[in-house]
């Protein structure tokens, strides 16, 4: 598999591409980046490692050598303020993101490549490129609330004093301020998490708490997230390469599923070699589902504002 990472050369491009590195599943990695130089050094840099991992491609280039990737990747984007929330990037970074659709048509791209959009507002902007790109349903994907999940999983495994790999809880809806736990469904290995020693409502209310913050706190502390977007990333990168079908909240445009149409929201979706293959409709608490409706109204509202 061929993978295009546009943004490559920051923080969160450059973590996409170790993780994928690392794995040595995807064979060639192209590094595309505004700044040439830093594309260049971040592209070497991994090269460098290509021995003990793995014989894959990984260098620096153009749109135009994204041409014939099967996945393209989008990090570019102003970063959010500590006390900004992702929605109010909308303003700064629909016109990036629109250039940056046109430069991928400009340089051509195969008709069944695959849009992994990761910059934020990622909701809004996986809207944008669907509507811009015309590709085949589902060959566009937002990352979604995958990094929020993962995060949720952790704090509470690390919380708890359990497997983080056990750990079944997802956060649906926005990758934002009105994105939704789903508690009628978490369990630690199939066991449900209600009944977990030391489990609580209160403590579960917190954990969601930090982890709908984490964003904030990341920027606050180091300029912002890295390593785990860069592995939320390779894990939506290696479902579609590895055809796994793994459910995973990633955002894509709905068309009726939970109610919602016209909207890109995160809910449980099939992921594989056709890219989001299916949606996956769970039967969900009133609360949960009330609060999924809430948050795609927040999103068409924006929508409906700026596009």
């Amino acid at each position: 598999m061929k993978v295009g990472i546009i943004g490559g050369g920051g923080i969160v491009g450059s973590s996409a591409g170790f993780a994928l590195q690392l794995a040595g599943i995807v064979h060639e990695i192209v590094i595309v980046d505004a700044n040439a130089d830093l594309a260049d050094g971040q592209a070497l840099d991994m090269l460098h490692g290509t021995a003990a991992i793995a014989d894959q491609s990984i260098y620096a280039g153009g749109y135009d050598h994204l041409a014939d990737a099967d996945l393209i990747c989008i990090t570019a984007g102003l970063r959010r303020k500590p006390d900004e929330s992702r929605l109010a990037l909308i303003n700064r970074n629909v016109e990036l993101f629109k250039t940056i659709l046109g430069s991928i048509q400009a340089a051509g791209m195969r008709p069944d490549t695959t849009i992994l959009v990761v910059s934020n507002p990622v909701d809004i902007l996986t809207y944008l490129a669907e509507k811009v790109l015309g590709l085949p349903k589902g060959r566009v994907i937002g990352l979604g609330t995958l990094l929020d999940t993962l995060r949720f999983r952790s704090l509470l495994a690390m919380n708890l004093k359990a497997p983080a790999t056990q750990l079944d809880a997802m956060i649906i809806g926005e990758h934002g301020d009105s994105m939704v736990p789903v508690w009628s469904s978490a369990s630690i290995a199939g066991l449900p998490l209600e009944k977990w020693p030391g489990f609580t409502l209160k403590l579960g209310e917190d954990i969601f708490q930090r982890a709908k913050t984490s964003g904030a706190e990341m920027i606050k502390k180091k300029t912002g997230a890295g390593f785990a977007v860069g592995v939320s990333i390779a894990e939506v990168i290696h479902a579609i390469a590895l055809d796994a079908k793994r459910v995973l909240p990633v955002s894509t445009v709905l068309t009726g599923a939970y109610g919602l149409r016209d909207v890109s929201i995160s809910v449980p979706t099939v992921i594989g070699r056709a890219g989001a293959e299916k949606i996956i409709e769970l039967e969900l608490w009133p609360k949960e589902m009330q609060g999924l409706k809430r948050s795609g109204g927040v999103l068409q509202d924006t929508l409906r504002q700026v596009l």
